[in-house]
């Protein structure tokens, strides 16, 4: 009779051989490791300052963009519904330079019959201060004039803009040409 050799393990099934189960735990344990790491790294990342001071740039460059091509473009066909938007576009002094020079202005554009449209090529916004509300921009712009009997007038500029911010959200406080490097 042959004796059957005792080797520890009740009906023959060891550690050894449940290669399935155990590959599903090692799994089942990655899966919770992994997903508890990205769960905090999404917390981490919702809840960092960086994420807030890029989503302000991202508004301040373009609140700023659309200002300055608010202020290049205009029709003499509609130049008081351009200069609203002139107006609500600006805030402090530069506001204040376009409200009372605004009906010399108009009387200007209108006997000049031209029609003035602005298109932003490229913007950066080069200071940002968050907590004082206040920000500087860059931007390349391309202006066309089109006057009577005569072809339009394309040229392309460098425009810097400073911001503030108001309960409107960010606006134009001046607005200048920038200085041409050498």
């Amino acid at each position: 009779m042959l004796l059957k050799r005792r080797t520890g393990r009740r009906n023959g099934v060891g550690p050894g051989r449940r290669p399935l189960l155990t590959a599903a735990l090692a799994l089942t344990l990655l899966a919770a490791g992994f997903a508890a790491w990205t769960g905090w790294s999404w917390y981490a990342a919702a809840h960092d300052s960086t994420a807030a001071t890029g989503q302000s740039r991202d508004q301040v460059l373009a609140d700023g963009e659309q200002a300055v091509q608010n202020l290049n473009t205009l029709d003499y066909r509609s130049v008081d519904q351009g200069l609203d938007v002139w107006q609500s576009s600006t805030t402090g002094d530069l506001h204040s330079q376009f409200t009372q020079g605004r009906a010399q202005f108009e009387q200007q554009v209108k006997s000049a019959q031209t029609v003035t449209t602005a298109k932003i090529l490229s913007g950066a916004v080069t200071e940002l201060d968050g907590k004082a509300g206040k920000a500087s921009i860059m931007v390349a712009v391309r202006i066309t004039v089109t006057a009577p009997k005569a072809a339009p007038s394309t040229k392309d500029s460098r425009m810097v803009a400073d911001l503030t911010r108001t309960a409107a959200g960010w606006k134009l406080s001046a607005l200048g040409q920038a200085a041409e490097g050498s």
